[in-house]
């Protein structure tokens, strides 16, 4: 099954003739595979009971870890209790770890395991190119109150690693937008938010707003859709953009990736990485870079 998921990627040097979020969407079909091995774990854990099964997702020679596929298990308050290719962090607690790019993966994944399943992405050294750092697309699925599971696949686009410069660029034109917005009235800072030509909008980067049910209260490029609940919104791999940028302001804030529109490339789906933050209790505001549009 690992060498079907790997070879439905977009890989070697046909990606570059793709459009770019075309080399990070993983086919239909690949991510059914991928649903499927992890379901097949969860039948596993519901039919053996826990403690067998997480000694075979812990075997590097089990039947779930094939080829660079495998099993990692977690429970709700960030313990890792299985990782085939790493039995060094079993026990340990990985719920504040963070990527290259900050983008916190046991945290994030927690969040979407908590509302049943979903995919996230997260960048991984890949140990059949050296460990050299690329992205991946990972599905996770609640088993119990105590338990999610997962796994994931390299895509095969280059590794969207961001400049720290870049990164705090992008957290300080966010916390630049809150301060303004605790400075004004929600009306009189959605409306410079949504102001094209306002100070809040530079480039392919904008502030957005939505509130905490998913309605759209800022969106400077796509006015039509103010007022809009956008909670059911996926990127090409299924990635509930929206959702996604909600959750980690409701832990105050953090990063995510999505492939979202770019205005300054005509609308066209890019890989970006969000940042988000709360407001107060009832919104939030955030905003992304392309990574393709980062000198890095």
């Amino acid at each position: 099954m690992a060498a079907a998921l790997l070879g439905t990627c977009f890989l070697g040097s046909a990606a570059a003739d793709l459009n770019e979020s075309q080399a990070y969407t993983l086919k239909p079909e690949a991510r059914a595979e991928l649903i499927a091995f992890v379901k097949e774990a969860r039948d596993l854990v519901l039919k053996e009971g826990q403690d067998k099964a997480l000694g075979v997702f812990n075997d590097p020679r089990g039947e779930f870890v094939r080829g660079d596929l495998y099993i990692f298990a977690h429970d709700f308050n960030g313990t890792c209790l299985a990782s085939a290719t790493g039995p060094e962090t079993i026990g340990q607690n990985e719920l504040n770890d963070t990527d290259l790019n900050g983008v916190p993966l046991g945290r994030n994944m927690r969040e979407i395991a908590r509302r049943g399943e979903g995919f996230s992405y997260y960048i991984w050294p890949n140990p059949a190119h050296s460990d050299a750092q690329e992205l991946k697309l990972a599905y996770v699925l609640k088993v119990d109150e105590g338990l999610w599971l997962g796994a994931g696949v390299f895509l095969s686009g280059p590794a969207p690693i961001f400049s720290n410069e870049s990164r705090e660029d992008l957290v300080a034109f966010v916390e630049r937008a809150k301060e303004f917005a605790l400075n004004s009235t929600r009306d009189g800072a959605l409306k410079a938010f949504n102001d094209r030509d306002g100070e809040f909008v530079t480039g392919n980067r904008y502030i957005f707003a939505y509130d905490f049910q998913g309605n759209t209260l800022a969106l400077p490029f796509q006015p039509e859709l103010l007022g809009t609940n956008r909670l059911d919104l996926r990127d090409p791999n299924d990635i509930p953009a929206v959702q996604a940028v909600l959750d980690a302001a409701k832990i105050e804030s953090g990063f995510i990736y999505a492939i979202t529109q770019d205005p300054a490339e005509n609308m066209t789906p890019k890989l970006k990485l969000d940042y988000s933050m709360a407001v107060d209790d009832e919104w939030f505001l955030g905003s992304g870079i392309s990574w393709s549009r980062v000198s890095d």
